[in-house]
């Protein structure tokens, strides 16, 4: 792509090289007939590569397959079988929090790669990429002088990194991205291809658009352009986030995917979070590479501010989105997985000092945090490890080792966790019984499903990756969390939950939404059950129905697209018979008021 300061567009200017003589224009490697130019280029290429390499042979040792990863692949499997990006073909529910990922994963299915393998190795591959880039922008950033890896030490070291580079969640993705936009706003600031890569932040992940925001910012600093330079600039960042945002409100009827409706992103938990920052910080003792570090940066970045804003924006603007992006996960009350959503935070602070110059203090602290490192690899754990920790947060790959007996559980097949096994034999048994079944967590085949166009079976179980699995993809597999059916996302939150899993959607609405028409099963109060039926059928509810599963003309389209700020943000009651008092206008005991179409 053309560059934004070539003649074609006098707008966006060439920013003024750094006033630093010693800094070349890129990272051209030493060369010359000498041994010592040899070695200078293979130790530079050592720590350029060296960390991407052990990333690589480290996250391979612990390959694995998270539940949610699981939810990737039913979606993946569903657009592959032409049912749209849909978990549960007819009712439009957008279950994947990382959207590039999703449909990179989909982008490998249509060439015949097989949807697990991609996620597994797809994510291995590209956190490597990324701790490459890491390691290039810091080199360009020293202007290509002798340097020892530090900050990437600091990673290496922690074993959720390992965990995380493969998993088949967007962690992968998000390392490549949060590396590569950071490495060509060092090399391209002015390019607009730099603000579109920049942009894809809230693609990859939606709490990643702080991260555009700032990188966007250090861009304009950089750059200084024009008004339209600005403006045009802005364009090439948001026109593929914007363009998608339009998608997902027309056609999902929603502003964001149904994990953020269902988790409430937008709510404060500080103390949770602040519980889930130090369940990563203190088994680990980071405060100890974080002293190595400081001693580091101090002095070889004291002189940043006299040598412009070409040196320090680039510098700077990684931890500032690294501290923003910490502090959105504590205020949302962290997650239900060990250090997970802390990982793209740190690495975002760390990419300054992924590398560093070869000086006695730095040699030192790599020396230190090298240590460090070792020490953390080979002994630190945390202390409820392959279980769910007193807080609700789990060790969640050791968890899946312990289900599936497997030490590398990318296929799950449960066969240490007997009420897994239990719960799958009974799904089993429904798909095969001829006849369309209703089965609610461990209980078993209870109802007829309602209407002549129901699936040919309906499934609710909290563990949604595999319930997705179980399910065939012309039946419904929902779950009592919401991070795929829009009926429990919608409901009140319950007390006392973990992270992530803190609505559970009571057994008579099931009954009401999927059950036979004026039937209740023995396990469900007919009273809720009649009265989650009327419920249902009125006001935001009623609405809610018609945009995720009516039919999909352009007036719906443009009706999920404009009510799609109101319709995130609607809550019910758990309770059947207060939401029906509510959502229908309920005037006393036995009497109904009029209902919202």
């Amino acid at each position: 792509m053309t560059s934004t300061h070539s003649p074609a567009h006098p707008s966006y200017p060439k920013p003024r090289p750094p006033s630093s003589p010693s800094a070349p224009s890129s990272v051209s490697l030493p060369s010359g007939p000498g041994w010592r130019a040899v070695w200078a280029d293979r130790a530079r290429v050592a720590v350029w590569l060296g960390p991407a390499l052990v990333v690589a042979y480290a996250g391979f040792q612990r390959r694995w397959m998270s539940d949610d990863a699981y939810i990737y692949v039913r979606t993946v499997r569903q657009v592959l079988a032409g049912n749209g990006p849909v978990f549960n073909a007819g009712e439009r529910v957008e279950s994947s929090t990382g959207t590039l990922w999703q449909w990179l994963l989909v982008a490998a299915g249509t060439v015949g790669v097989d949807p697990v393998s991609a996620a597994v190795l797809g994510g291995l591959l590209l956190t490597a990429a990324g701790f490459a880039l890491a390691g290039l922008g810091a080199l360009r950033t020293y202007g290509g002088r002798a340097a020892v890896p530090l900050g990437s030490l600091v990673l290496l070291g922690l074993p959720p990194v390992w965990d995380f580079a493969t998993s088949g969640l967007e962690t992968g993705l998000a390392t490549c991205w949060i590396a590569g936009a950071w490495l060509m706003l060092i090399t391209r600031p002015s390019s607009f291809l730099t603000s579109a890569v920049i942009g894809l932040g809230p693609l990859v992940r939606p709490d990643l658009g702080l991260v555009s925001v700032v990188f966007l910012g250090a861009q304009w600093l950089l750059v200084r352009p024009s008004w339209r330079g600005t403006l045009a600039g802005a364009g090439a960042a948001g026109a593929l986030p914007a363009a998608y945002e339009v998608f997902r409100a027309g056609y999902y009827g929603h502003l964001v995917p149904l994990p953020a409706v269902t988790k409430e992103a937008s709510q404060s938990l500080w103390g949770r979070g602040f519980g889930y920052l130090g369940d990563f910080a203190h088994p680990y003792l980071l405060w100890v590479p974080a002293l190595f570090v400081a001693a580091a940066v101090l002095p070889a970045h004291g002189g940043l501010a006299e040598r412009g804003v070409a040196r320090l924006v680039p510098v700077l603007a990684p931890v500032v989105a690294g501290l923003l992006c910490w502090l959105y996960v504590i205020k949302v009350g962290g997650d239900f997985m060990h250090g997970r959503m802390l990982l793209p935070g740190l690495l975002l602070m760390l990419l300054p000092v992924f590398v560093v110059p070869l000086t006695r203090v730095g040699a030192l602290a790599a020396v230190g945090v090298g240590l460090w490192a070792v020490v953390c690899a080979g002994w630190l754990r945390i202390p409820y490890g392959g279980q769910i920790g007193p807080a609700g947060i789990a060790d969640e790959r050791g968890v899946y080792v312990r289900h599936n007996a497997d030490p590398h559980p990318v296929r799950h097949t449960f066969v240490g966790a007997p009420h897994h096994m239990e719960y799958a034999r009974k799904v089993w048994a429904a798909r095969y019984s001829g006849a369309p079944a209703l089965l609610f967590g461990k209980e078993g085949r209870l109802a007829a499903p309602a209407g002549p166009g129901a699936p040919s079976m309906t499934a609710s179980y909290v563990v949604l990756g595999l319930n997705g699995s179980l399910v065939p993809l012309d039946g419904a597999a929902l779950d009592p969390i919401g991070l795929a059916y829009p009926l429990a996302a919608h409901s009140e939150r319950v007390g006392g939950g973990r992270v992530g899993h803190d609505k559970r959607l009571p057994a008579a609405w099931l009954a009401a939404d999927r059950g036979a028409p004026g039937a209740a099963p023995g396990w469900a109060d007919p009273a809720q059950v009649a009265a989650a039926r009327r419920a249902l059928r009125c006001g935001a509810l009623a609405e809610l129905n018609s945009a995720t599963r009516g039919v999909l003309t352009p007036g719906r389209f443009l009706r999920n697209a404009v009510g799609a700020w109101e319709r995130t943000a609607f809550r019910f009651p758990n309770d059947p018979v207060r939401a029906e008092r509510e959502l229908c206008g309920w005037v006393g005991a036995g009497v109904r008021g009029p209902s919202r179409p």
